[in-house]
């Protein structure tokens, strides 16, 4: 994990805030305008040279954040065809989810709230139906998340948290609460991906912990204590995503009241010298999923 990115756990306080490149910020604005378009899958947008005009950034910058968003899965790249609207989660073109917004308060605390029940409900029938080779590979899923939280091994907590949670899913056994947690996780790494770009927003261990208390809880029946233990872990994930916006939103409104303050500012994507834009147009570091 990059220090200029981990909190300091005896002040309490953090590092200045990272560099945001100029693909995400365009991510974010493309994002944007495909819902305030009322664009839905399927729904063909303009060319690049044509979303870099309406966006005001450059082509550079626009073919990045199109990359950034292709491989999110919101946008669909055919040769020869163009940009198009990718299928929605829940596979219906009608679905409001094709609109979500990773970087959005409203949405993301949705969201979650939305996993809570989902996955606390998944919890509780996991407890009552569980097979004993469903205990095991839940146990599993909890202990390697922990172990991998303890050596602050970001990658491997990403492996075993998504063990852990597809276990709990497949043990609840109902195929509509599986694939709903599989859909909502998948929409949840999206914003991991924009509002974290490769740090871990918490503690890895005491996510680690969570796990395991549930798988306990799982392997014991106990039903109450399980989905509660759920209810408790999301909540902890909800805490991190809402300091990470109001961090954004407040560093933003911070810089746009003292542009020359001592805070270096965030580049505007599309703007600014050649050396800049090269350096706004990095690759984003693969995917991984927040301590959750």
């Amino acid at each position: 994990m990059s220090a200029e990115r981990k909190v300091s756990a005896k002040g309490g306080g953090t590092t200045p805030r990272p560099y945001r490149p100029g693909y995400e910020l365009v991510a974010e604005q493309l994002l944007a305008y495909i819902a305030e378009q009322g664009l839905r899958p399927g729904a063909r947008l303009p060319t690049e040279a044509g979303l870099a005009e309406i966006l005001g950034t450059s082509r550079n910058v626009t073919r990045e954040a199109v990359k950034v968003l292709a491989a999110l899965g919101r946008l669909s790249v055919r040769r020869g065809a163009g940009i198009f609207v990718a299928d929605s989660p829940g596979g219906l073109a009608d679905d409001d989810m094709a609109h979500f917004q990773p970087t959005s308060m409203e949405h993301v605390l949705m969201l979650l709230d939305y996993r809570s029940l989902i996955e606390a409900e998944t919890a509780r029938r996991a407890a009552g139906q569980a097979a004993p080779i469903e205990v095991r590979n839940i146990q599993k899923g909890a202990e390697r998340s922990l172990e991998a939280g303890r050596e602050d091994d970001a990658d491997a907590f990403a492996v075993a948290d998504q063990l852990f949670h597809d276990a709990v899913g497949i043990a609840a056994h109902n195929i509509f609460l599986r694939s709903s947690i599989t859909n909502v996780r998948r929409l949840a790494a999206q914003s991991d991906v924009l509002l974290f770009h490769g740090d871990t927003p918490g503690s890895l261990e005491v996510a680690g912990r969570q796990h395991l208390a549930i798988a306990e809880a799982i392997a014991a029946g106990d039903a109450d204590r399980a989905a509660a233990l759920m209810t408790e872990h999301i909540a902890t994930t909800r805490q991190q995503f809402e300091r990470r916006i109001r961090d954004r939103l407040f560093s933003a409104a911070a810089h746009a009241a003292d542009p020359s303050g001592s805070a270096a500012p965030e580049p505007t994507a599309g703007t600014g010298t050649p050396a800049a834009e090269a350096s706004a147009v990095r690759r984003p570091t693969p995917p991984v999923t927040s301590a959750s």
